[in-house]
């Protein structure tokens, strides 16, 4: 029988609170001290939002439970993945993760920067990929993952939240960036599916899996982003990873076998996703508890309504093909404008408030300037710091995302690694990259009046 640990918890017993979960969960047997270590950082967001990334205290809760277990700290790192509309480096920053793990002296990997090798699935993973359910369709040449992922332990640091894609995210979800090139966005339509190929991945490249997630507080609504947040003050762990799933799944009011990547990985034997057969240990009856979320599809953003219809809707034929081709930053230039530019400054910030002057909001906002205890922290702050990044500073730091979305999207990065002559036959008219990019900078100049009258629309109408 799997076993999934939950414990209540509160800012100042929260370093002993990760302590005792992990052991409850059994991390020892399965996370290896002699083996490299990569805490997956989850970045939902490179704007804080509560809910949506791994918190700093869970971050810190779990490196302290380590090290006071006597892992060594030059075999542990932090791990963090990127796509080309979340910054990995200002996420790091905003969420207050990069100032643990340097608090910690710990290496900070990020798996998308030179230096760091992909070898094809096929090597990695040899017989086992004529297994997988979808990846050979949606990628028919193969697919690349971290080579220093081979032989690792890994440990999930995912929040309790809803997703517009599979309903609710976590453990199995997490996975995702860190093992996906920057092509990931093709399985949108075969999601389900492909986190259970992916987790038959970890099980056959990983020394061991465990996964660590907060519940502090956790997002309601069209996740993993604009979500209304609350504050919940649990912690879960497990090794299984479709189990903590679906507990946490049950947790938000839901049930767990209904949701097709639970119940795939279930049918699979890849984990238990029923929870009459899971053991819950710690304070057991918060896993009897019920929270009632409402999910992300009753109350969908505009961006969630358009997904929807591109991926599985009427938009799907004329438009989910673009998404293959060179054409493609033109989504993620979408999702930037829509999330960065209008959604987080002007409706976010008012959806996070309530969240912000909980004793987690005002730990996340005292932060660099409180002194735990071994156990916690004995004070919060009474009175909270301005939260800076909202607001026009949001708004401004969102056309730096823009551009980089353009500028780093994988469909150019591609061409750019090709010669002048190969673009040159690639582009009917001899059109350069470099005038690719011009002239898309003067189309988003041109437009840019009727973007801002859509946004004026959208927070008028969503706010």
């Amino acid at each position: 029988m799997s076993k999934v640990a939950i414990l209540r918890t509160t800012p100042r017993t929260v370093f002993e609170d990760y302590h005792r979960l992990m052991n409850l969960a059994g991390y020892q047997d399965v996370v290896a001290k002699d083996a490299d270590t990569a805490l997956k950082v989850n970045i939902s967001w490179h704007f804080f939002y509560p809910g949506s990334s791994t918190t700093p205290w869970q971050l810190e809760g779990v490196i302290r439970a380590m090290l006071r277990d006597g892992y060594d700290p030059n075999l542990i790192h932090a791990c963090h993945n990127r796509t080309v509309v979340i910054d990995a480096h200002l996420g790091e920053r905003e969420n207050k993760q990069v100032h643990v793990v340097r608090a910690h002296g710990l290496r900070n990997i990020h798996l998308y920067e030179e230096g760091e090798e992909w070898v094809h699935i096929r090597d990695a993973v040899g017989d086992l990929a004529d297994k997988f359910l979808v990846l050979n369709e949606v990628y028919p040449d193969g697919f690349y993952i971290p080579k220093r992922f081979i032989g690792e332990n890994i440990i999930h640091l995912p929040t309790v939240k809803t997703h517009i894609f599979t309903t609710t995210t976590g453990a199995m979800k997490n996975a995702f960036g860190g093992l996906l090139n920057e092509r990931r966005h093709w399985t949108h339509p075969v999601i389900h599916e492909t986190l259970v190929d992916l987790l038959m991945i970890q099980k056959h490249i990983h020394r061991g899996v465990f996964a660590v997630m907060d519940g502090t507080f956790a997002g309601d609504g069209p996740g993993p982003r604009c979500m209304v947040p609350y504050v919940k003050n649990v912690i879960l762990a497990s090794e299984d990873q479709v189990a903590i799933d679906a507990i946490a799944a049950k947790l938000m009011g839901f049930d767990p076998m209904s949701i097709k990547y639970i119940r795939l990985a279930h049918e699979q034997g890849l984990g238990v996703g029923d929870p009459a057969e899971i053991e819950i240990v710690g304070d057991v009856e918060e896993a009897q508890k019920s929270w009632h979320f409402v999910g992300p599809f009753q109350k969908m953003t505009f961006a969630s309504r358009m997904q929807h219809k591109i991926y599985w809707g009427p938009l799907k034929r004329p438009i989910e093909w673009s998404l293959k081709t060179i054409l493609a930053p033109w989504s993620y230039m979408a999702s930037v404008l829509y999330h960065d530019t209008f959604w987080y400054p002007f409706v976010g910030r008012q959806k996070m408030q309530a969240a912000l002057q909980s004793e987690w909001g005002r730990l996340f906002r005292n932060w660099e300037r409180l002194t735990p205890d071994e156990q916690g922290f004995p004070e919060v702050g009474e009175e909270a710091p301005e939260f800076k990044r909202a607001g026009l500073p949001a708004f401004v730091e969102s056309f730096r995302i823009l551009w980089m979305s353009l500028t780093e999207a994988p469909e150019l990065a591609a061409r750019r690694r090709h010669s002048r002559e190969e673009l040159a036959h690639y582009y009917m008219d001899h059109e350069t990259h470099e005038d690719a990019v011009a002239k898309g900078v003067l189309a988003l100049l041109i437009l840019l009046p009727a973007l801002v009258l859509l946004l004026l629309r959208l927070r008028a109408r969503e706010s």
